[in-house]
C-alpha cells in the first residue's frame, strides 16, 4: 500500500508496513473497497497522519471506528467533513469545550484544524464498511494503531493522551504515564457523557500541561 502519510511517520513506521500482518491487512482493505462501499474515501484513510507529523504531535485522542454513514468519515477520529452536521459525540465534545473554555461551539465538525496544531485523532480501526460498525475490526488495524501508540509513548515525552471510555483506556494501557499526561473519563457518546465526560476538564488540563512544558496550547 502506498501510504499517504507525513514523511516523519513513513520513516518511523516503515518496519510496521513491511510486516506480514500489514500486508494481509492491505489485501483485505483493497478487496473491501473493490467489492463494497467503505469509509473513509481511500485517499483519507491515513488523513490523521497526513495532517499531524510525528514530530508535531502534542495531544492524542483515541477513537474506535470511523463513522459508517455516507459523507461523514474524513480519516480523523470524531471528525466529519465540512458541511456535515456534527454527530452526537462530537456535539458533546464541543459542549464540554465551550463549558470549560467559554468559547462558542463551532458550526463545522471538521477537526483538521486540531490535527494541524498537533492533535493526532487516531481511530483504532481506520476503515469500515458502510452501515456496518465494527466490520473491519480484528483484521490488523488494531495491531497497527497499537504500534503507533507505543511508538509515541516510547519515543516522545510530555504528550497528552485523552482516553474516553473503556475501549480507549484499555488500548492506552501501553502508555508510560511517568512521562506523559494520561486523561481518562467516560466516552462523549449520548449513552455515557453524563457519567463523567461532562465536567472532565480535559481540554483545559491539556493546555495547562502543554504550557507548563513550553509548548503552544491548542486552539480548541
Amino acid at each position: 500500500m502506498d501510504v499517504k502519510i507525513a514523511p516523519s511517520w513513513k520513516e518511523k513506521l516503515y518496519n510496521e508496513f513491511e510486516k506480514p500482518y500489514f500486508q494481509s491487512l492491505t489485501e483485505f482493505v483493497r478487496d473491501e473497497y473493490r467489492e463494497h462501499k467503505v469509509f473513509p474515501p481511500p485517499s483519507l484513510i491515513f488523513n490523521a497522519f497526513a495532517h499531524c507529523a510525528f514530530d508535531e504531535v502534542k495531544v492524542v485522542i483515541l477513537g474506535q471506528d470511523p463513522y459508517h454513514n455516507p459523507g461523514q468519515a474524513n480519516g480523523l477520529a470524531f471528525s466529519v467533513a465540512d458541511g456535515v452536521t456534527p454527530p452526537p459525540s462530537l456535539q458533546n465534545i464541543y459542549k464540554e469545550i465551550s463549558d470549560e473554555l467559554g468559547i462558542p461551539v463551532p458550526s463545522s465538525g471538521n477537526l483538521e484544524r486540531w490535527a494541524d496544531q498537533g492533535v493526532l485523532l487516531l481511530n483504532a480501526t481506520l476503515t469500515v464498511r458502510a452501515h456496518k460498525p465494527g466490520s473491519h475490526q480484528k483484521k490488523g488495524w488494531e495491531e497497527f494503531t497499537d504500534a503507533v501508540i507505543k511508538l509515541l509513548s516510547d519515543e516522545k515525552k510530555e504528550l497528552v493522551f485523552m482516553l474516553w471510555g473503556a475501549y480507549a483506556q484499555k488500548k492506552g494501557s501501553v502508555i508510560d504515564e511517568t512521562k506523559h499526561l494520561v486523561l481518562k473519563s467516560a466516552h462523549p457518546s449520548p449513552f455515557a457523557a453524563n457519567r463523567g465526560f461532562f465536567g472532565n476538564n480535559h481540554f483545559k488540563k491539556a493546555n495547562e500541561y502543554l504550557q507548563q512544558h513550553g509548548k503552544e496550547p491548542i486552539a480548541w
